[in-house]
């Protein structure tokens, strides 16, 4: 008996060769995700032997960004991207219009006429959300100022192209393409720009308004059920679903359904949970995700336009990469963060492909433009780890040999010092606190109700705007830098308080304040037991490790309720009111 089995053979075939070659390329020292992109290849129609089923695929690869996305939302809050919405948001605008300047003026070079070259510089704009975030994880710097920076300026570069989308195919007659089915010219462009806008603000209303209560309460009641298998097909339901849901009713993209299916469900104490549950079928279907990229793609654009294909990755990785550092640079932020957010938009991924599709449906973009944009893609994604990897090394090299490079390191920020009015009592004997996030927000709240003074040195700008609203002592910056911890007046103060787990640099500020201040009392914070036990062998000062404490805490109280002995370590507390 036959059976149509594509999905099952596009299944095994990609999970298959992704596999085998994603784990040569890691022995190679090269990102699996190349492998991933070589299997594609392998198993689509431009190439010899198997070939899979493109449009299941490409099915399979939509469910991959929507769970990608989801787990952005899970980690990346509203208030994430307001915080960072001062640089993010022209500079997306900024560097896109750029981009598309530079790729329509390639094309216009090659002959295309305005409208199809301006589509083309249009899906040379737009950087992945999905290899920036396996970029990031990777480096373990997704949660970093630089890591919410570069995220933030790729949502805001989804936000543009869903409008991009959606005005597109109204627009394709007036570019000199042909009219989207079921177009009617009777619509006036305002009315159609008018409508978007009201679907796309309807939909962020209703989930920020309605979808924060309604989700982190259906999530509670499933949880409460202590069945593990519900509380996944709650997660995945509701990824999957308001992705879809959007799209039907609002007409917005899935990836941006999912994303903020995502940031609403942040607001459940099971978010971290949920987050988990996710991960192996995120991790699954990104790989599809790769793979039915390298599906599309014709490796005969290599031989047939290889100079038309070099300029295409000179604008993606060097023009792009260029005007974003320059952008960051003029914001006045460190040369780190200009090279974290450059590398990051030095690819083009999944909305490229969505957008250089819609065009070739409508004609305003040739069969020769969607290869070069694939071919394009593949190069820049399989470069991408590499331009991350250059970034210290690159820096060290421009500040070694530019005076202009040191001068901007060391340029005036307002935020920087401390101003001149400040009280006395923030100068001497204070607390130097590093780090206002979750762990630093609380240390704060404690020391401010009892009055002890205290100095937060924190690396996004924007968070230190607002403490100084609020009247209280801050300065920005990276604190592993001896400058930052100098204008917090650390040769004064009676303690160094760092809130952020990261080891590497929390040496670094130690070693700073012991030289400044040999008397000073160090308090780190760390991720891990073995970071834990280094730090304390070294004596560099007290450490706290999160899950330690928990238990210190959870057996404190245990011990209390029975009136039994508390053992040394084991402070006695007040009991907990009932």
């Amino acid at each position: 008996m036959e059976h149509n089995v594509s999905l099952i053979s596009t299944l095994a075939a990609g999970f298959g060769l992704a596999l085998i070659l994603g784990f040569i390329a890691e022995r190679l020292k090269l990102p699996a995700l190349v492998g991933y992109l070589l299997a594609g290849i392998a198993i689509g129609p431009a190439t010899p032997g198997f070939v899979a089923d493109v449009g299941i695929a490409a099915q399979l690869s939509e469910i991959g960004v929507m769970l990608l996305m989801f787990g952005v939302g899970l980690h990346f809050s509203l208030k994430d991207l307001m915080a960072v919405k001062r640089i993010a948001l022209p500079g997306a605008v900024v560097q896109m219009a750029a981009a598309t300047a530079l790729g329509m003026g390639l094309a216009m070079w090659w002959g295309w006429p305005a409208g199809q070259a301006l589509v083309f510089g249009l899906t040379l704009s737009c950087a992945s959300t999905v290899v920036l975030l396996k970029a990031l994880e990777s480096r373990g710097t997704l949660e970093s100022m630089n890591g919410r920076i570069a995220v933030g300026w790729l949502v805001v570069e989804d936000l543009a192209t869903v409008l991009i989308l959606v005005l597109l195919p109204p627009l394709a007659s007036v570019l000199g393409g042909n009219a989207a089915p079921g177009a009617s010219a009777d619509v006036p462009l305002w009315r159609t720009i008018a409508e978007t806008l009201a679907q796309m603000a309807a939909f962020v209303v209703l989930m920020l308004v309605v979808g924060r209560r309604v989700l982190p309460w259906m999530l509670w009641q499933v949880a409460r059920t202590g069945s593990r298998e519900l509380f996944t097909l709650m997660v995945i339901a509701v990824a999957i679903g308001i992705a879809y849901g959007a799209s039907e009713l609002f007409h917005v993209s899935f990836a941006l359904g999912a994303f903020f299916a995502g940031t609403v469900m942040r607001e459940s104490e099971y978010s971290h949970r949920a987050a988990q549950e996710s991960l192996p079928l995120r991790d699954s279907f990104s790989v599809l995700f790769f793979v039915s990229v390298g599906m599309l793609f014709d490796p005969m654009t290599l031989v047939d336009q290889p100079l038309h294909l070099l300029g295409v990755v000179a604008i993606v990785m060097l023009g792009k990469a260029i005007a974003a550092a320059a952008l960051v640079i003029v914001f006045r932020y460190p040369l780190n963060t200009a090279m974290t957010v450059s590398a990051s938009l030095a690819q083009i991924g999944e909305f490229s492909f969505i957008l250089a599709g819609l065009g070739l449906q409508l004609g305003l973009l040739p069969k020769a433009g969607m290869n070069l944009v694939l071919a394009a893609a593949l190069i820049s994604i399989a470069l991408n780890p590499v331009m991350f990897a250059m970034i210290a090394p690159l820096q060290r090299w421009v500040l070694a040999r530019s005076a202009f490079a040191r001068k901007l390191e060391e340029r005036d920020d307002p935020y920087a010092e401390l101003p001149q009015s400040t009280d006395r009592q923030f100068l001497e004997g204070q607390v130097v606190l590093v780090g206002y996030g979750r762990v630093g927000r609380r240390i704060a709240d404690a020391l401010t109700e009892r009055g002890i003074p205290f100095v937060v040195a924190d690396e996004s700008r924007e968070t230190v705007e607002a403490l100084r609203k609020r009247g209280l002592a801050a300065v920005s910056g990276d604190a592993s830098e001896p400058m930052v911890l100098i204008q917090a007046h650390i040769a004064n103060a009676a303690m160094l308080v760092v809130a952020v787990p990261d080891s590497m640099k929390a040496r670094q500020m130690a070693d700073t304040a012991r030289q400044l201040n040999p008397g000073i009392e160090i308090v780190l914070r760390t991720h891990g037991e073995e970071e834990s036990a280094l730090l304390r062998k070294e004596q560099l000062g007290t450490v706290f490790y999160g899950e330690e404490e928990l238990a210190k805490g959870m057996s404190r109280h245990v011990l209390q309720r029975f009136n039994a002995d508390l053992p040394e370590g084991l402070s006695p507390v007040a009991a907990p009111a009932h």
